[in-house]
Order: C-alpha cells, then structure tokens, then sequence
C-alpha cells in the first residue's frame, strides 16, 4: 500500500504539475506528497520529475513511466474498491453445506425473507450427510453438529441438538410401558449407522439428576438420516433414538410416543461454522448473523429436550 501511495501521488502531480495542487485532491499534505514521490525516486534509482521554485514537469523517464503506469493505477484502485464493497455490500454466491433434514424444515422456510433482505445475494447449498473439509471444499458456510473446528474455522452455535427414545403405539401394544432405560436394553430398534466410520451408533442416555446409561438396541432397521429414522419408528419397527425437532411432528399427531421423558442424549450444539477471517466477506457475515438471530428467537427450543 505505500507503494500504492507513491505510484497514486506521481501520477495527480504528472496530471495537474503541481505537488500541492495534487495534495490538495488527494486529501494530503504537499509535504507528503512530495515524500511518496522522492521515495518512488528512490527506489526506481531514477529521476521522474524536474523540480524548481515555480514548475514541476516530468523528466523523460517520467515521462514514459508515467505512459506506463497511469492507466494501471485506475484499474489497481479500481480493483481495490471492489474487495472493498463485497466486503461491505452483500452480494455474490454464497456456498453453504447442510443437511437436507435441516434444510429442509428451517432453512429453506427462513430463506424467502433473507433475499427478501438482501437479494443480491445468490444461495448456492449442498444438501448432503457429510463432514465437510469447509475451507479446502470452497465451502462459505456449514451447518451442523459435532464438526471439529480445524484451523482457520469458527463456530457459532445456533441450537442445543438432542436425542429422544420413541416408538409407535403400534409397537407398544402388548408391551409393559419402559420406565428406566435399562427397560429399553437389548430391544428391537431402528439403529443410525454413523456416516464417519460406517459403524452403528450407540448412546448415552441423561437425566437433569445427571445420571447416565449407556443404551444399545437390538438392530431391527439401520438407518443413517434422522427422517428415514422416525420413518421405521412409525411403521412399528421398534425404538428409536431422533432428533427432538425431527419426532415433534409425530409427536403431535400421535404416531410417536416419546418414551422415557426425563432421558435424553446430549449431542452437544448445532453450529454455523465459516472461515475465521478478520474481513469475513459481507454476503457471509449477514448470513451468519441472520441465521443466528432466527434460531434463537423462533427454532432453538425446538431441539431441546429437557
């Protein structure tokens, strides 16, 4: 930049022959713009401009410099002035990896009024299961639970996610009511298969009294997306353990019963993870933000269970 300075202060006193008049356009002082000027000088080894007490006119080096670098300085400041309003403006593509089940039920619904706000900006999702790399995969945005925040990432949390034990009244009939977890060990279940390591999932069951118990079901179905999940459950095929946001529906409408109440698994937060940049670029940082202020005044209770 301070060589953008000197280039900027040789070029408006070539155009107007005159250190202050050129200071006088640029907002400075001719003491400074004549400094920018003997330090290019200095370091092209090579006299630009002709100097006395009532003129100021360009030598034949500067001459043919200034030939050179006049029209490139517009285009370098007008290259700057763009980073600087997509800084500032959001507008362009924003890349965000989610999961469809996510998406699907409250980020899609909260998109209409983001462009409604800010419609220069262009939604470019990828709606998958995965961990994503969000640098190295040219990703803007993440959402999720559970990423590990590599260098160069971070995170802010949107909502609490857990996990509640349901099952169908179909599959309930004939069958004493669980009253402890332990009442659900070994029982036919709809088991998640982890999309890290391809195993099945087991889980820690909580109270609000902070006691534990580590529960595994009996493999009926294995399933790896929450909504096939509640699916299995609801055609009887045994206990299952969702998302409290996923079950609420059916929930409502009596195709699930939630078992055990006070239990819950804990998977920790859902965050909106992005590059950890000082001058993050507007179209992200408004994303951010809006997601963020949604959540928590009308979806984040939604994945509570306690």
């Amino acid at each position: 930049m301070e060589t953008l300075g000197s280039l900027e202060s040789f070029v408006r006193a070539a155009e107007v022959g005159s250190f202050s008049e050129a200071a006088r356009q640029m907002g400075v002082s001719a003491a400074a713009v004549s400094k920018n000027v003997a330090r290019l000088e200095t370091r092209l080894e090579t006299r630009l401009f002709h100097r006395n007490t009532r003129s100021l006119t360009l030598t034949e080096a500067g001459e043919a410099f200034y030939s050179q670098v006049a029209g490139s300085l517009e285009t370098i400041q007008g290259a700057i002035a763009q980073l600087g309003a997509a800084r500032d403006v959001p507008a362009g593509r924003l890349r965000v990896n989610v999961a469809p089940s996510l998406a699907y039920d409250h980020l899609l619904p909260m998109l209409k009024l983001f462009k409604q706000r800010y419609p220069a900006v262009i939604p470019d999702w990828q709606l998958e299961i995965r961990r994503v790399d969000l640098i190295g995969d040219g990703f803007d945005v993440a959402i999720g639970g559970g990423m590990e925040l590599s260098p160069g990432v971070v995170a802010r949390e949107i909502a609490k996610l857990h996990l509640v034990a349901v099952a169908s009244p179909e599959w309930l009939k004939g069958r004493p009511l669980p009253l402890t977890p332990a009442d659900l060990q070994g029982q036919p279940g709809v088991v998640m298969r982890s999309t890290d390591t391809g195993r099945l999932r087991s889980w820690t069951l909580r109270n609000r009294a902070g006691e534990t118990f580590d529960l595994n079901l009996e493999p009926a179905a294995i399933m790896n997306d929450p909504e096939a999940l509640c699916s299995c459950a609801r055609m009887g095929y045994g206990v299952a353990l969702v998302p409290v946001d996923r079950a609420w529906p059916w929930l409502q409408n009596g195709e699930l019963t939630r078992l055990l109440p006070d239990w819950y698994v804990d998977l920790g937060p859902v965050s909106v993870y992005f590059p950890a940049r000082k001058a993050l670029p507007a179209k992200t940082r408004v994303f951010v933000d809006f997601l963020v202020e949604h959540f928590h005044q009308t979806i984040r209770d939604k994945f509570r269970a306690d």
